[in-house]
């Protein structure tokens, strides 16, 4: 019937696509922490990008469904006066995941790639000492076996406001909105150097940075686990009610995009 009036459903189909793709890939999820629970495997998943990219949202349907016991969400406040007396990496160092634990990282040691020097939470010297350790500290960890994943949202400058608009006229989401994002959209082209200077200097063969295009936030959640699914040989993968392959024009390599839209 309608068909036949020809009424449009496509926001109806594309939401009921989304729902059973999550529920199919959070099965996944699920199977995949179990492997990593028992084949005493650390994980660590970063999620960076611009104020309102949609690092938060991912991440709660990454979790939704998983065992707490055997996973983390960090989402660490900024410093505390011991803390900035300390080596930056220290208080990160400690929130890196246990044997058979994935942790999720709501921003990072990468807020002094970008967010600190752009607002001025850190001076040139800091910034600069930490970009030339930030290669060596991710070697480390890799060849000790820790297996991190590193997220970046890209959203484009009107999208942004748009969120930004959204999360002030929605009382449960008004928490969320802070002077330091009002900030974003006047320091929008100073993000946007610092952001390529983390990329240049911290993207390696082994630690690369993954691109996420994410003006649309539920094809970028689906596509972000796709990801993650297809990193690892976990028992039951060849059994997934879904494609495990990621679209090449929502996640990318950063070096196989040369034009940005942040």
């Amino acid at each position: 019937m309608i068909k036949e009036k020809k009424i449009p459903i496509d926001k109806v189909s594309k939401k009921l696509f989304y729902e059973d793709e999550l529920r199919k890939l959070q099965i996944e999820l699920v199977k995949l922490q179990q492997w990593v629970s028992k084949n005493k495997k650390r994980v660590a998943i970063i999620f960076e990008g611009r104020d309102a990219a949609g690092k938060g949202g991912n991440i709660r349907r990454f979790t939704e469904h998983l065992n707490p016991r055997s996973m983390r969400v960090v989402a660490l406040t900024k410093p505390t006066e011991v803390e900035q007396g300390q080596w930056y990496f220290r208080r990160y160092i400690k929130e890196l995941p246990n044997a058979g634990e994935i942790v999720f990282f709501d921003r990072s040691w990468y807020n002094r790639a970008v967010v600190e020097p752009v607002m001025g939470f850190c001076n040139d010297a800091q910034y600069q000492n930490f970009m030339v350790q930030v290669p060596e500290f991710e070697h480390m960890l890799y060849e000790d076996g820790l297996i991190l994943i590193k997220f970046w949202f890209s959203i484009s400058k009107d999208e942004q406001l748009a969120r930004f608009n959204a999360r002030l006229g929605t009382p449960l989401k008004r928490w969320k909105f802070s002077p330091v994002d009002r900030k974003g959209q006047e320091l929008w082209n100073k993000y946007t150097h610092y952001k390529e200077q983390m990329y240049s200097r911290t993207h390696t063969s082994y630690s690369p940075w993954i691109t996420v295009k994410a003006n649309d936030k539920k094809i970028a959640r689906l596509e972000c686990i796709r990801y993650v699914l297809s990193q690892f040989n976990y028992d039951g993968k060849g059994e997934a009610l879904t494609t495990l392959l990621t679209d090449p024009n929502i996640i990318m390599r950063y070096y196989r995009s040369s034009k940005q839209i942040d």
